[in-house]
């Protein structure tokens, strides 16, 4: 079954304006101007961010959907691609999102639009922890794109949580996977877009 539908879970203070999200956008209209593509703007809540996806994607048929996330959205993508059953990409996933983001609660800014503030609240951190599906089997395949020279998690937490999945381990390169354009090619073909 061809991919018709992709889904685009972007990172902690990140957008829909994200360089990947937008590449991957380009990249569509370009190459598979068939395929339905949505990423949106994430409230900073986990539980009213999975909600919102939930709702998007209530009538996509889900032998032909599948999730790309990265970071933060790596780890939503993990929870969505369970739930639908679907697969999924992750670029440089967050593994501990409630271990790690517990040290911004409070007043943030957005990446790509610093004159706008949001407040990280401390019953964030549970939410986090209540999409936790460490040590269960994916429900879908899955494509880790890793870097190790990630420089705000740790890779090795990453290959191990997804032992599962199909890896694109990189020699050096960034959280932001700066390097992105050479990836799109192998996420659409393991994605079968259609």
């Amino acid at each position: 079954m061809k991919t018709t539908h992709l889904l685009y879970l972007h990172g902690f203070r990140s957008s829909p304006q994200s360089a990947k999200a937008r590449r991957m956008r380009d990249f569509l209209a370009q190459r598979h101007p068939g395929v339905r593509f949505w990423c949106p703007q994430l409230p900073p809540s986990p539980q009213a961010a999975m909600a919102l996806v939930a709702q998007g994607i209530a009538s996509w048929p889900r032998a032909a959907m599948a999730v790309v996330g990265s970071s933060l959205g790596g780890f939503y993508a993990t929870w969505v691609a369970h739930q639908a059953r679907c697969p999924s990409v992750l670029l440089n996933p967050a593994v501990h999102p409630a271990r790690d983001l517990e040290r911004y609660i409070g007043e943030q800014t957005a990446w790509h639009h610093p004159e706008e503030r949001f407040f990280f609240r401390p019953e964030y951190v549970q939410e986090l922890r209540v999409l936790e599906l460490h040590g269960q089997a994916p429900a879908g395949p899955e494509l880790a794109i890793i870097a190790q020279g990630d420089e705000v998690l740790d890779w090795r937490e990453m290959v191990a949580r997804y032992p599962a999945a199909q890896l694109r381990l990189l020699e050096g390169g960034d959280h932001a996977l700066s390097d992105f354009e050479p990836h799109l090619e192998p996420i659409a073909q393991f994605l079968r877009l259609a």
